[in-house]
Order: structure tokens, then sequence, then C-alpha cells
């Protein structure tokens, strides 16, 4: 079922939540980055507003924690409606998402998480929704079944993917307007810590900003959480200020290197290359053999990992570029066997 965001200052909300809502823009004008999917939407909802017309149905995709959930509710903020948030796994029968679609109103945004994840029941009824905005109800069973149409107000679906490949193309006919949310480039991620730590009172040199922003592997969700703990490491270890020597000590103590790699990430490399001699090996082997999930590495791990060119996919499987040998100290040979240096 559908469920509403907690207000910045919800006590009810955990801490973490509290500080990333609180954190969150709530106009475009707010929005750091992603220039031009700002313009594109930028454009859509100043015509569908001279329009007096509920926006037209938006699919997001893209790398996790780069902001998708963020724009659902720009969007719904600057439309002057409410925003529903709801997910694909949650959204398990199609009288789940009825009810959820019952109780809209003109305008609204439906917010639909992991839109991949829907069954396929639930695209069915989706499906007249999003291009009739009406909802088709089968009552009774056998001879004597009778179906109902029921009429909806017009409102907006906004989904989000990180797999877009895996959205049937009968329902991602249906979006309007699809946008792809990339990596965000360094000024943009000084940008956003330099004015998160601004709200959250932390006081932090530009060298500190810098640093966090480096290792944030052009993620903002990523960013937020390595400030917040660069802020605790600050308040306990130094002086509460954050300064470049402090945010690298706390961010080599998280074990997060100067590329924004993590255990994980180097755990995947290292697999590749020192147990399958730098592959290329699949991706089931992978996560196997370092104990993680596959959709983890899919959807968290790989996208970095290619960015960076450490990561080569290929029709027999990954395989460890010259990059990744020599940011993990291992010398290159063309036979793929690593030794140290």
């Amino acid at each position: 079922m559908s469920e509403t965001r907690p207000r910045p200052l919800d006590p009810e909300a955990k801490p973490d939540d509290r500080v990333d809502n609180a954190l969150r823009p709530q106009k475009l004008n707010d929005l750091i980055g992603q220039d031009q999917v700002k313009e594109n939407l930028s454009i859509l909802i100043a015509a569908a507003r001279g329009r007096g017309e509920a926006l037209d149905h938006v699919l997001f995709y893209g790398p996790p924690g780069l902001g998708k959930t963020t724009l659902a509710h720009v969007v719904a903020n600057e439309m002057g409606v409410n925003v529903k948030v709801t997910a694909g796994p949650v959204i398990e029968r199609a009288g789940d998402l009825a009810a959820i679609l019952t109780n809209l109103r003109a305008g609204d945004v439906l917010f639909i998480d992991e839109v991949h994840r829907l069954g396929r029941a639930v695209e069915e009824v989706l499906y007249p929704a999003m291009e009739d905005f009406a909802l088709d109800i089968v009552i009774g069973k056998g001879p004597s079944a009778r179906s109902i149409r029921l009429k909806l107000p017009h409102f907006t679906v906004v989904g989000a993917t990180t797999r877009l490949a895996l959205v049937t193309a009968p329902l991602r006919a249906r979006f309007g307007a699809v946008y792809r949310l990339d990596y965000y480039d360094s000024p943009a991620m000084q940008a956003i810590v330099n004015r998160a730590a601004g709200m959250l009172k932390v006081e932090v040199e530009r060298g500190g900003i810098e640093e966090i922003a480096r290792r944030a592997r052009g993620t903002p969700r990523v960013a937020l959480r390595l400030l917040r703990r660069v802020r605790d490491y600050a308040q306990v270890r130094a002086d509460g200020i954050v300064t470049r020597k402090v945010a690298q000590e706390a961010l080599d103590l998280l074990q997060v290197d100067p590329l924004g790699l993590d255990d994980v990430d180097r755990r995947v490399l290292k697999t590749i290359i020192e147990k399958y001699k730098g592959g290329p090996v699949g991706l089931n082997t992978i996560a196997a053999s370092i104990s993680e999930e596959q959709d983890t590495i899919m959807d968290v791990v790989e996208p970095y990992l290619l960015q960076l060119g450490f990561l080569d996919r290929t029709p027999q499987g990954r395989v460890a570029t010259k990059s990744a040998y020599e940011h993990l100290g291992l010398e290159w040979k063309e036979e793929g066997q690593p030794r140290l240096l």
C-alpha cells in the first residue's frame, strides 16, 4: 500500500529520515546538477500549469541515490498537488493498486519506486488508469460476472527504476516523459555538500568539502551519509571543524578510498583479479564468492566501477581493466595474472 512521507520535523520519523527530508530540495530552483533534466521538467511543468492540466506521466531511471524520489516530490510541489508514495514490491495484488488509485484527487502525483517490480496483474490494472484514467473492476464470478469501469480523476504517475530494461514495453510506452539521471560532477557534488553542511550547521572548511565530495562517487545520497559520519568524527576526535585532514581520517576509518570505493567495491575487483585471473567471470559467481546479493552488485557496485573504467562487461562475463589493477596496487599482465607491486 502507499505511505505518506514523514514531514521534515516529524517526531515519528527516524533521525536519518528527518535529516534526509530536511535536506531534500523542495523546488526546481533548489536542485543542484542534472541541468538537462531540470530544464526539460521546467518546460513540462510550465506547460501543464498553463493549460490547467495534470502533468503527463514521468519515468526517471538511473543508479540509486541520484534523486529520483526527490524529483517526484519536487514535481508535486511545483504543480501544487499532493504526492502519494509507494513501491513496486509493495503492491502485491491488483486490489492494492485499485485502493490507491481510488483515493487520488485531481492532479495528484502517484510515485511508484522500483516500478520495474510491479506484477503483471497489477500492470494490467495500471494501463487503463494511466491511459484512459479509468479503473476496470470485475464483479462476481463465472457466467454472472460483469465488468464495471470507474472514472478516475486525471493524475500523474511518476515512476522510478534502476533498471529500465526490466520495465515492460507496454508500461514504458505509457510514460510521456522519460529522463535518465547521471552521476553528478565534482562542482555539483561540492555544492550539494556545502548546502547540506550549512543546513546541518556543520563548520566545514573548503578542503573538507572537496574531500567528502570527491569520495561520494557522484551520488548525493552517499555524500549526505558521508557528511554525517565525518561530522560525528569531527565532534568526537577533533574540535568539531571538518578540515581536509579530519575528513580524510574519518573517511579512511570508514574504508572509503580517495576514489569513493568502499570495501564491497574492492572485494568485487579483488575477487575478479585474484580468484579468476582478471575475468571474464559471471555475476552470479562473483556474488557467491563474496556472499553478496546479485542485485546489490548490479545496481550499486557495477555502475560506478563501469563509470571509473575499472570493469568491462563482455558476453563471457565481467573483466577487470588495467586501471583496476593499478588502483589496487597490482601489476597488470596481459594474461591477467596479478602480482603485488
